[in-house]
């Protein structure tokens, strides 16, 4: 089979979810809708947490983080899907499509912020009076920072692994954005190499955050039971429903994606799977958020009364 160097390679092209034209308008509208509602969400969970001064707390540090990172992760991926589906063209340029594996990867470090706040609601029910101490604004900037930073150096350690690939003249990836593994398969050179490294890093910047998320929830769920009143254990649990939301819907939808890949052959069935992985949650958690929180909810309440106000 004819190969063509990397250096000498200039687009891939994106078959998305459906190769029936007539569905492209209605997936075009659904899209463009899953967008506006994704970045306005977001905006306003952001907005809601700026403006509410008793929203200034790490727990909704952590959230306002989440969500850019949300924004972020979405824009990288369907806006150039709707160009796409508007111009009829569904051609991406090697550097665009190299910057998408790039900046998708980062997006993942929404992993390392589900792990964050799980221990920031460890610290906050299970030692409660030290609370302001462990977690004070320094403390708290260097964990998200840290998260970023393991995010940048996960990505670029596949973006670069991916450089010394060389691809064959079929360059069609059955998705509606450059996914990594997609990309490997279209691969004529070993690939055992960057294989190897997505394993490493799913099971070290994967496997990581998951273990604290459960450790954080072990010793939450032990503490309190401990509790005496059951107010208490009450209003302990409530704290913690909307993050266990999120993380439900984050990596459930991601074990879904897996059983999918596993179980079927059809290449759109799995990339509707991972549509559902990469769409869904950043679609949903504002509203995770903004509907089981009573403080979120009074504080968006406020925001759209000066808005209202204002208008």
């Amino acid at each position: 089979m004819e190969l063509k160097n990397q250096t000498a390679l200039s687009e891939f092209h994106l078959l998305g979810l459906t190769d029936n034209h007539k569905l492209l308008p209605l997936i075009f509208t659904m899209f463009l809708s899953v967008y506006l509602i994704t970045i306005l969400g977001n905006m306003l969970i952001i907005m809601a947490i700026s403006s509410g001064s008793q929203l200034h707390t790490p727990m909704y540090l952590f959230l306002s983080i989440l969500s850019i990172n949300d924004i972020c992760y979405s824009t990288v991926t369907i806006p150039k899907m709707l160009v796409n589906i508007q111009a009829q063209d569904d051609r991406i340029s090697y550097t665009e499509c190299l910057s998408q594996i790039c900046f998708v990867s980062i997006g993942g470090m929404e992993n390392f912020l589900l792990a964050v706040m799980a221990y920031d609601r460890y610290v906050a029910i299970c030692k409660p009076l030290r609370y302001t101490v462990i977690m004070n604004p320094f403390y708290c900037v260097l964990m998200v920072l840290f998260s970023l930073f393991l995010s940048i150096m996960d990505a670029l350690l596949h973006s670069l692994m991916v450089l010394r690939l060389s691809f064959c003249t079929d360059l069609e990836i059955p998705h509606f954005f450059c996914e990594l593994s997609q990309i490997i398969k279209l691969s004529c050179s070993d690939t055992f190499l960057n294989n190897f490294l997505i394993f490493v890093a799913a099971f070290v910047f994967g496997g990581g955050p998951v273990c604290g998320i459960g450790f954080s929830y072990i010793y939450i769920v032990s503490s309190v039971l401990r509790m005496s009143s059951s107010e208490g254990r009450h209003r302990a649990f409530s704290t913690c429903t909307s993050h266990l939301s999120v993380v439900s819907l984050f990596y459930g939808t991601g074990f879904g994606v897996c059983i999918s890949s596993a179980v079927t052959e059809s290449l759109q069935n799995t990339a509707i799977a991972s549509m559902m992985y990469s769409v869904v949650p950043p679609l949903l958690n504002p509203f995770i958020y903004s509907l089981r929180n009573r403080e979120m909810k009074e504080a968006l309440r406020k925001l759209v009364g000066k808005f209202i106000y204002l208008v």
